[in-house]
């Protein structure tokens, strides 16, 4: 903030929750530059009410929130801020996956709870995790991150994705490809990674839940909305699946009420990226992309590569 302050002419919400629909359209109208946050939805109707706007930079790395053909068509460039959160949504996905394999959000409860009486042979007892099958969804730099960090754990990593890496690069990175159905019905541990697209949207839904195994763990740090999360509620209930850890949801920040009530669910505020260096550096890469694009630059984390610079 002091950074734009010194270097632009900055006007800005409340820092503390989102912008209604009406303060995003009227804050828009003379500027040349939004910085903007996943929560705020910016179509055609947004675009239209800024007819001096160069630039969205989205102070994200999914751009789902902003339509880029919209914006393409109107020539304004769209970016984002891709690779510095990496390693942080990685360790946020382990952590995850490491929580609800060893159960510590409902032996938390327990002993808060004051009904916890000691320790018992059969209590309370999670997955194993190392050792185990871990399976990849989407395999781009956050996956590979995590399969770094299960190879550790001497896991076996199996990744589905839209474009299969050579078998040079799956014997470098110590991975083998699996289709899809084949990947859930192999994996212990399934871990989301593909960006939310038409293609992705419920993307794991009833068929592919109902192939996953009893004992597996589902994983999401991507976007909500790739999961179906009405079946996922269903094949919690019902032991489809053993446990689930989500740092998204579909209607954020709604929550499906019943995933609220269950106990093999890990529940997370969309913390991947939540670190006051990750945090940090995606700012300064969403300033650096918004005042390239403002001074008639190509932005370094452009979105749509069709726009044309502009004075």
């Amino acid at each position: 903030m002091e950074r734009l302050s010194a270097e632009a002419h900055l006007c800005h919400g409340d820092l503390d929750r989102a912008l209604t629909r009406e303060e995003l359209i009227d804050g828009v109208r003379d500027v040349e530059g939004l910085i903007c946050l996943l929560t705020d939805q910016i179509d055609a109707e947004v675009l239209d009410a800024a007819g001096n706007l160069k630039v969205v930079s989205n102070y994200a790395v999914g751009y789902n929130n902003i339509d880029v053909d919209a914006a393409t068509q109107r020539n304004v460039a769209v970016t984002n801020t891709p690779g510095v959160l990496t390693d942080c949504t990685a360790d946020m996905a382990w952590a995850l996956l490491m929580a609800s394999a060893r159960r510590v959000t409902e032996g938390d409860r327990l002993v808060r709870s004051g009904q916890w009486t000691g320790w018992e042979p059969l209590q309370m007892l999670g997955a194993e995790v190392t050792g185990a099958t871990i399976g990849m969804v989407g395999f781009g730099r956050i996956a590979k991150a995590m399969a770094k960090r299960a190879l550790a754990f001497d896991m076996r990593v199996r990744y589905w994705n839209r474009t299969r890496l050579t078998v040079a690069e799956e014997r470098e990175l110590g991975v083998e490809y699996r289709a899809l159905d084949e990947l859930l019905g192999e994996s212990d541990f399934v871990s989301i990674h593909v960006a939310l697209s038409d293609q992705t949207r419920h993307l794991i839904g009833k068929p592919q839940l109902e192939k996953m195994k009893p004992t597996a763990t589902l994983i999401n740090t991507a976007r909500g909305a790739v999961v179906d999360e009405a079946a996922l509620v269903e094949a919690l209930r019902e032991g489809k699946i053993a446990r689930a850890g989500l740092d998204v949801f579909e209607r954020e920040p709604t929550v499906h009420p019943e995933l609220l009530t269950l106990p093999n669910v890990v529940l997370a505020p969309h913390l991947g990226s939540a670190t006051v260096q990750t945090r940090t550096r995606m700012g300064e890469l969403a300033i650096e992309n918004c005042l390239a694009a403002c001074r008639g630059e190509r932005p370094p984390h452009l979105v749509n590569p069709d726009w044309t610079p502009r004075q």
